[in-house]
């Protein structure tokens, strides 16, 4: 996330992306909503664990995310899942596809939130993918973590 719009709330968190994924790069880009899925994303129904991101022709998607159907907009409404074009630079967009291209690394939302001034924001991770052993160091870390934690803290 960048210095200049600081976090305000987070909406939605991908956690399953920190288990899965080592995150290379973080980016900030901005996301055309509709309406009505603003409203739904002020109640806080989404979701992004499945959700990932797609290039064409030099634009960004991101797919496969939930918000939330709103029962005030049945007529203007939206589709839950529709694809949904990311805001970013160009340069900042051909640095992403030439990784995704040239190192098969992927882009995954890490997080879904508003800024300050009530923009919605996605962060991006540019991710490469961990085998079975990298998950296993990384539950055994967390798990000493908390054991040192108790220790500690027992010790007082």
């Amino acid at each position: 996330m960048s210095k200049t719009s600081p976090v305000s709330k987070i909406i939605a968190q991908n956690r399953k992306a920190r288990y899965n994924f080592f995150i290379t790069e973080r980016f900030e880009a901005g996301i055309m909503l509709m309406g009505s899925e603003v409203k739904s994303l002020r109640l806080g129904k989404s979701n992004i664990e499945d959700a990932y991101v797609s290039h064409d022709n030099e634009e960004l998607y991101l797919l496969n995310m939930f918000i939330s159907e709103c029962a005030q907009a049945k007529h203007f409404g939206h589709t839950s899942k529709r694809p949904r074009k990311l805001l970013v630079k160009k340069r900042q967009i051909h640095k992403m596809i030439a990784a995704i291209r040239r190192q098969g690394m992927t882009l995954v939302p890490l997080s879904v939130y508003f800024t300050e001034k009530g923009h919605v924001k996605v962060e991006l991770g540019l991710v490469e993918g961990k085998k079975k052993a990298d998950k296993r160091a990384t539950e055994k870390e967390r798990d000493w973590n908390r054991q040192k934690g108790r220790i500690l803290r027992d010790r007082g």
